[in-house]
């Protein structure tokens, strides 16, 4: 526990140092608000045939969609990132050779950025609030639950995606490729129902699709554990299943590195 404070605090202070860049990440979230608003004007009640399952109002969907993604985007490139700035600035090395574990030295890394995407989610909820976003019926247990599961689940992608870094130096061929897809076949921006059926069947397979539904009904409709039930199921199984394989495959990566003598190469 010390040493990942010690990893949160040493990444705050990093971020303060950029005080403009800082700024500029929270009016991106007001711009991505305000943008989708009048995109749901535009669409009025056009929409709400397609979401009827989620409270009929397309501004509300879109918004969890959002907030959502914002998580699975910074687990899919938080740790690669992390990885390779270590990489850059010569201290990669450094923390490995110290007796902290590995999983410790990853999932450390990260913590800041997850602390900042959480401000900016309830900026999003905050700001979509004001504009007509009702959660008055949410169930916060089960949408925090859900959400915990759902980070577990994205952070060990993104484990996998710094295990790429660490062996390939340049670049990783899960981060772009899971990226574009999800955010076309997982419901962030429209509900997977409108999906040709092969690609439906695709979505299946994605963690994301399960977390965005068990979330929108959690939080839009005041779903009970019951009918959330399946969602949370196919997501923990999704974490058994990832998260040893990730840090398992991260310090086959870092061996590999060792062995060869490239561990700081980049």
């Amino acid at each position: 526990m010390k040493r990942a404070i010690a990893f949160l605090v040493r990444d705050f202070y990093i971020e303060l140092s950029y005080r403009f860049s800082f700024l500029l990440q929270l009016v991106q979230v007001f711009i991505g608000v305000f943008m989708f608003y009048f995109i749901s004007r535009l669409l009025g009640p056009a929409a709400a045939s397609r979401l009827q399952a989620y409270g009929g109002d397309y501004f509300a969907f879109v918004i969890i969609g959002m907030a959502l993604s914002s998580y699975f985007g910074i687990g899919l490139a938080s740790f690669a990132q992390t990885l390779r700035e270590a990489q850059t600035t010569g201290t990669l090395e450094a923390m490995l050779m110290t007796p902290t574990r590995v999983s410790t030295v990853i999932i450390g890394s990260a913590l800041w950025t997850y602390a900042f995407t959480t401000l900016r989610v309830f900026l999003y909820l905050g700001v979509g609030t004001l504009l007509g976003l009702s959660l008055v019926h949410a169930n916060l247990g089960l949408a925090v639950l859900t959400l915990a599961v759902s980070i577990v689940t994205f952070s060990a992608i993104g484990i996998l995606a710094a295990s790429f870094i660490m062996v390939l130096k340049r670049g990783d061929p899960i981060t772009g490729l899971v990226g574009v897809g999800t955010s076309l076949i997982a419901g962030v921006y429209y509900p997977v129902e409108v999906l040709p059926q092969p690609l439906q069947v695709l979505a299946q397979f994605v963690p994301v699709t399960y977390a965005l539904h068990a979330l929108r009904l959690a939080l839009l409709q005041g779903a009970s554990w019951r009918e959330v039930a399946p969602d949370l199921l196919a997501l923990a199984g999704f974490a058994l299943v990832l998260v040893p394989l990730s840090l398992y495959a991260f310090r086959l990566a870092v061996n590999r590195a060792r062995v060869d003598g490239s561990l700081t190469h980049f």
